[in-house]
C-alpha cells in the first residue's frame, strides 16, 4: 500500500484548533438553534447517521484525531453527513473493506479522518445560504461545490455529486445536512483511492440492484467473473436488474444458449478506461468490445452524448463512473443486444438519410437482407452530408445506387483492403454484378469519388464503413480514370485525342447509344511496351479497335475462336485458354497473338472491362 502522507499529527492538531476556536457568532445572523444536542449527539440520535458517529469513532483510536471531542465543542460548523446507507455504498467499492471495522491502522484512521473533516465546513450554513455553483472549502482543506438544480446537491472529487435528502438539522453548535453519499476529496483518490477500490466483479457482487448481471456473469461460459477481477482496465456497461428482465421478456438466464449470453455480456465490456466525460467530448463515434464479431474482431459499440450517454442508441446510462479497481463501471437502463448491419445503422444518427433511403415507402428488400445472420456483408455507408451532397445526376434508380453500397459474402475490413476490384449487390443483369474498385494508396477511395471516414464497424453479419458520398453506379469510364492502372488510356482517351469525345461516347448508358460496351483495355505497362504513342491520327483507331459496341461480352460467354468487330471496324479474336498466366489470348487486326487477357469482367452499369498485357493494333494494311 501506498504511504499516505498528508495527515500529520501537527495537521490533525491544526483542525482541533480550528474546530474549537470558532465562534457562537460566525452563524451569519441565522436563526439560533433550538436544539440542545450538539452535532455529535444529534448524529447519535439519528438512527440514519449511526455510521457516521461510528466513524468518528474508528478516526478517534488514532492518536492523531480526537473528532468527536472537537465537533461536541462550542463553535458553529455545517456537517454533510452521510447516511448509513451512503457508508455501505461506499464500503461496496472499496476491495477488503466491508466495515468501518476495517480501518484497523493509524494509517487507515487517519486516512478516514481525511474524509470525515472534507463533511465539515467551519462556519454555520442552511439550506437557505446556498446557491448554485458556490463553492465551499472544508475543514479538510479542499472545495466541495453546491448545485440547486433539481434538489440540493454536494459535488465532491468523483463525478458523482450527494443529494441533501434531509436539510437544516440544527444542533447546539451548527448545523446537519443529511447526504445519500460519503464524499471524497482528491487527496484520497490521489493517494490512496485505486488500492482501496474493487474489481469490477466484486463491485457488481455488492450492489443489490445488479444482482442479474452476477447471475449472468455467473452462467456465462467461462469464467467471465475472474475475467472483471483482471488487471483491465474495462469499462463496464452494467445493466439494472429491470433491464435485464425486459432483456429476456420472460424468459430465464438458462434459456439463453450460454455461447450468445457470454457473447452478449462481452458486449457490455470496453477493454479500457472510459469516463462519461470522455464520451461527452467525443460527441459520438464507435468503440470497440470485447464481444466478438463478424470476422472474429471485435464487435462495435456506437455511443452519444448529445441527450445523456447512450450506447448502440437503446441504453443509457443512468449512473455514470463508478470507480473500481481495474476500471470503471456506468450503470445502464437496458441490456445492449448483438448488433448486425441493420442494427448498426439505426443506431447512429448520421446515418439516418441511409435508413430513410433503404426503407423508403415501407421497402424492406434492404433490411431483410442485411439482417440475413446465415452471410457476411460489407456495406459502405455514406453519412447525412453525403446523401445531401447528391444529385443523382444521370438519374438512376436508387435501390440500385444503395445495392451499389454492399458486398454480400465477405466481411472486407480495411487492412483485408487493397488495390483491386469488388463485387457490389447492384446487376447489370441477372448475377452479373457490378463491380467496385478500391483505391489504398491515399486511404480508402471507391470508385475514384467516395472517401472512408471511418472504417471497420463490426457488426455480427459483417462490418461497416462509414464513406464520404454516394457511389454513383459506374460506367467504362468511371474504372478507367479511377484505376490508376489506365492512367496512359486516360490520357489517350482524353488530351490525346480530343476531336473524338471518347469520354461521352463510353459514359453512354441509356442504350440510345452504342452501349453497352465490352472494352479491352491496355494497362499502363502495355502502352510502355509500345516503341511509342502516335499521333491522333494513327492512335484514334487503335483505341476504337478495344472497343466492341452493343454488347456486355462477359469472361464466360467467350468460347475458343470467337470473333468480335471492334467500333474501328476490324475483328479481333479470343483464343481460351490462354498462354501463361493469361486467361485468354487476343489475336488483334494486325495478327498479333502475343496480347494476354490478364483480368476479366469489371463490370459497369453500360458494359464490361476485360484488362489487356498488350495494346491491339487493328489492320493497317487496309
Amino acid at each position: 500500500m501506498k504511504t499516505f502522507n498528508t495527515i500529520t499529527r501537527l495537521t490533525l492538531l491544526f483542525l482541533f484548533v480550528a474546530f474549537t476556536s470558532c465562534s457562537d457568532d460566525d452563524n451569519g445572523g441565522n436563526m439560533p438553534p433550538e436544539n440542545d444536542l450538539n452535532i455529535v449527539e444529534t448524529a447519535q440520535a439519528t438512527a440514519e447517521l449511526s455510521s457516521l458517529v461510528s466513524a468518528l469513532q474508528k478516526a478517534d483510536e488514532s492518536p492523531n484525531n480526537n473528532l468527536v471531542t472537537a465537533l461536541s465543542a462550542d463553535g458553529s460548523f455545517t456537517v454533510f453527513a452521510p447516511t448509513n446507507a451512503a457508508f455501505d455504498d461506499l464500503f461496496d467499492q472499496l476491495d477488503g473493506f466491508d466495515s468501518l471495522d476495517d480501518f484497523n491502522t493509524t494509517q487507515l484512521q487517519d486516512l478516514l479522518a481525511v474524509i470525515l473533516t472534507y463533511h465539515v465546513v467551519g462556519s454555520e450554513t442552511f439550506s437557505s445560504d446556498l446557491s448554485n455553483g458556490q463553492s465551499i472549502t472544508t475543514l479538510q482543506g479542499s472545495d466541495v461545490t453546491i448545485s440547486t438544480e433539481g434538489g440540493v446537491f454536494i459535488s465532491d472529487a468523483t463525478s458523482v455529486a450527494a443529494q441533501v435528502t434531509t436539510a437544516d438539522v440544527e444542533a447546539s453548535n451548527g448545523v446537519v445536512h443529511i447526504i445519500d453519499k460519503v464524499l471524497l476529496p482528491q487527496a484520497i483518490i490521489d493517494e490512496i483511492g485505486d488500492i482501496l477500490l474493487k474489481p469490477i466483479t466484486d463491485l457488481v457482487m455488492g450492489n443489490e440492484n445488479l444482482e442479474n448481471l452476477l447471475a449472468a456473469l455467473l452462467a456465462a461460459d467461462g469464467d467471465l467473473p475472474a475475467v472483471l477481477r483482471g488487471d483491465g482496465p474495462f469499462t463496464v456497461l452494467a445493466p439494472t436488474d429491470e433491464a435485464f428482465e425486459t432483456f429476456l421478456d420472460g424468459a430465464a438466464l438458462a434459456d439463453v444458449p450460454t455461447d450468445v449470453l457470454t457473447n452478449v455480456l462481452l458486449n457490455h465490456v470496453i477493454p479500457a478506461e472510459v469516463y462519461a466525460a470522455d464520451l461527452v467530448d467525443l460527441g459520438a463515434g464507435y468503440t470497440n468490445t470485447l464481444a466478438v464479431g463478424a470476422g472474429d474482431r471485435n464487435m462495435s459499440i456506437f455511443f452519444g452524448a448529445s441527450s445523456g450517454v447512450t450506447f448502440n442508441g437503446v441504453s443509457t446510462v443512468t449512473t455514470p463512473d463508478v470507480k473500481a479497481l481495474n476500471g470503471v463501471v456506468h450503470i445502464v437502463d437496458a441490456v445492449i443486444g448483438l448488433p448486425n448491419i441493420v442494427d448498426h445503422a439505426v443506431a447512429n444518427p448520421d446515418f439516418s438519410s441511409l435508413v430513410a433511403a433503404l426503407t423508403d415507402g415501407g421497402n424492406t428488400t434492404f433490411t431483410d437482407l442485411l439482417s440475413n445472420e446465415e452471410e457476411d456483408f460489407t456495406v459502405f455507408a455514406p453519412g447525412n452530408d453525403a446523401f445531401t451532397a447528391f444529385l443523382n445526376p444521370n438519374g438512376n434508380d436508387i435501390n440500385a445506387i444503395l445495392a451499389n453500397h454492399v458486398v454480400v459474402g465477405a466481411a472486407a475490413f480495411s487492412s483485408d483492403l487493397t488495390n483491386s476490384y469488388m463485387n457490389t449487390a447492384a446487376e447489370y443483369d441477372t448475377d452479373e454484378n457490378l463491380s467496385l474498385y478500391v483505391n489504398t494508396d491515399d486511404g480508402v477511395t471507391l470508385n475514384g469519388t467516395s472517401n472512408v471516414v471511418t472504417a471497420d464497424v463490426v457488426a455480427t453479419n459483417g462490418v461497416i464503413h462509414a464513406v464520404d458520398a454516394v457511389i454513383d453506379l459506374p460506367t467504362v469510364v468511371t474504372f478507367a480514370v479511377a484505376d490508376p492502372n489506365f492512367s496512359t488510356l486516360v490520357q489517350a482517351l482524353t488530351e490525346l485525342t480530343p476531336s473524338t469525345d471518347f469520354v461521352g461516347i463510353l459514359s453512354s448508358q441509356d442504350g440510345a447509344g452504342s452501349d453497352p460496351f465490352t472494352v479491352f483495355a491496355p494497362t499502363n505497362d502495355a502502352f510502355a511496351a509500345l516503341p511509342n504513342i502516335p499521333g491522333e491520327a494513327d492512335l484514334t483507331p487503335i483505341l476504337q479497335h478495344h472497343v466492341v459496341a452493343g454488347s456486355n461480352v462477359r469472361s464466360g460467354d467467350l468460347t475458343d475462336g470467337i470473333t468480335a468487330t471492334t467500333l474501328e471496324g476490324d475483328d479481333i479474336t479470343i483464343n481460351l485458354p490462354g498462354t501463361g498466366d493469361n486467361i485468354a489470348d487476343v489475336t488483334d487486326g494486325s495478327g498479333n497473338t502475343d496480347i494476354g487477357i490478364i483480368a476479366v469482367d469489371v463490370q459497369a452499369i453500360n458494359g464490361v472491362i476485360h484488362v489487356l498485357d498488350g495494346v491491339l493494333i487493328p489492320d493497317t494494311t487496309n
